[in-house]
């Protein structure tokens, strides 16, 4: 008989080695290695309050846990690939510390909800650390907001100059974006932290487990509701993914801005050097290197997203090995994600802005024309006429190769004939951000509004995790 295994006592003949390989999941599991002793001490408390173990049997799994988180941290702990899984190498060390009683640790459970409630834990420290780092890029983002709120550049749709904004305004609508990424946060957190252990494999337990109990120690407010839906379930990773994925969509987006305000054309940012690459071959060249590699790892996260989208598919209930493939995506998604939110909110903190490059750019493109055009409508136009009234006069304008501003008076009044020397006033860029003061808008008021908004909400968050922002 295979008696090597912990479930081998069925079989006569041991596993091929190509199978072992094939099979073995300790290069990806070992990181929830602390997990699986947190849940398993958990567990184990919990069997010696309802009478299953011993208090003495209890305390000395606890305590040979304890010896083997030792070791794992000292890089002494002795990973056998043969043991296949984070899981049987911690009971099996277990067992050689301490004897008989860890034999006994496993009562109760099955490694399908041990594993889960492993991921579940790792799942929630992982998008608690994205939430703590996107809470100090949001803060960044402020700050440097307040920085520019008299700062002007054009405002895009289409990616062509559309009308004038201020560089507040633009970094405050990255802000609301992480903002909603953090509220996708604290909406998921309750469907990850949710224990399953006392599902067993599929069909529970004879034991008198207390499930909430074990719940409660490892900081899970709920517990499963079904047994066999607890240990086929992954919902929360393909959320916890999801979140990953427009997390860097968002960084992607950002990335993109700086890339293009970065080049010498525009002139918009300088690039820290500390966020910057050059060229082996041209040394004039200032790479945003950084930003172009965080777009590139968004494509990253979207396919950890799609692979367990994709393992997900076609599973019968309940447990099945193909749910042992969960973790990678896991892993990936979360070193990619919370190394990129930490290195953005470095590199916009230390982002040198050219207010003179924006101030220059506004006067291409024409982005001053609403602003003829409601004006117009002030003086009795229909909107529809004016429109096309200002339309003409731009295409005047650009014949000419000046901006609307640059025309007299005479020239605005052949296409318009009902403006008025006050429409000079109007075609101004500051008068035409700062009459934009409705709600959410880009004139001074408004924009003052959304930053107090947005810093009562980080001095929340401050005050919910003892820190300031």
């Amino acid at each position: 008989m295979s008696q090597a295994k912990p479930w081998g006592g069925r079989f006569a003949e041991a596993t091929a080695p190509e199978v072992e390989r094939y099979t073995c999941s300790l290069d990806v599991d070992r990181h929830l290695a602390m997990e699986d002793i947190a849940g398993s001490k958990a567990h184990a408390r919990m069997l010696a309050r309802q009478g299953i173990l011993s208090e003495a049997e209890a305390q000395a799994i606890v305590e040979g846990l304890d010896r083997v988180a030792d070791e794992i941290r000292a890089g002494t702990f002795p990973w056998r690939e043969s043991l296949e899984d984070v899981h049987m190498n911690i009971e099996t060390r277990l067992v050689e510390l301490i004897g008989e009683p860890g034999r006994k640790l496993h009562t109760g459970r099955s490694r399908n909800d041990q594993t889960l409630l492993d991921t579940r834990l790792a799942t929630a420290k992982f998008v608690r650390q994205w939430r703590q780092a996107l809470v100090e890029l949001i803060g960044v983002l402020l700050a440097r907001a307040k920085e520019h709120c008299e700062t002007l550049l054009p405002g895009c749709t289409h990616f062509q100059p559309a009308q004038p904004v201020s560089l507040a305004h633009h970094l405050l609508a990255y802000a609301q974006m992480f903002r909603r990424d953090v509220e996708r946060i604290d909406g998921l957190l309750p469907r990850v932290e949710v224990s399953p252990l006392g599902a067993a494999a599929l069909a529970g337990t004879t034991y008198p487990l207390d499930p909430a109990a074990v719940a409660a120690e490892v900081g899970f407010g709920a517990v499963f509701a079904n047994s066999m839906d607890a240990v086929a379930d992954r919902d929360f990773l393909v959320e916890a993914v999801c979140c990953a994925s427009i997390i860097m969509m968002h960084a992607s987006r950002l990335c993109e801005e700086i890339i293009i305000w970065a080049n010498p054309q525009l002139g918009f940012v300088r690039l820290p050097d500390a966020y910057s690459t050059g060229s082996s071959i041209m040394p004039q060249k200032k790479n945003p290197d950084v930003a172009e590699l965080m777009r590139g790892k968004t494509g990253r996260v979207y396919g950890d997203l799609v692979a367990l989208l994709t393992m997900m598919k076609g599973l019968p209930l309940t447990y099945n090995r193909d749910l042992q493939e969960d973790k990678a995506p896991l892993l990936d998604a979360h070193a990619t994600v919370h190394a990129s939110v930490r290195l953005l909110a470095g590199m916009m903190a230390s982002m040198e802005f050219v207010p003179e490059a924006m101030t220059r750019a506004l006067q291409r493109g024409y982005i001053n024309a609403t602003e003829l055009a409601d004006y117009l409508v002030t003086r009795g136009v229909p909107f529809r006429d004016a429109h096309h009234q200002t339309g003409a006069v731009v295409a005047y304008a650009e014949g000419k190769g000046v901006g609307l501003e640059d025309l007299s008076l005479e020239e605005i009044q052949r296409y318009a004939p009902k403006a008025g020397p006050e429409v000079f006033d109007a075609l101004r860029f500051e008068a035409a951000v700062s009459r934009r003061n409705t709600p959410g808008g880009t004139g001074p008021a408004a924009v003052a509004q959304q930053m107090a908004a947005l810093e009562m909400w980080l001095e929340a968050q401050g005050e919910a995790l003892g820190v300031s922002y």
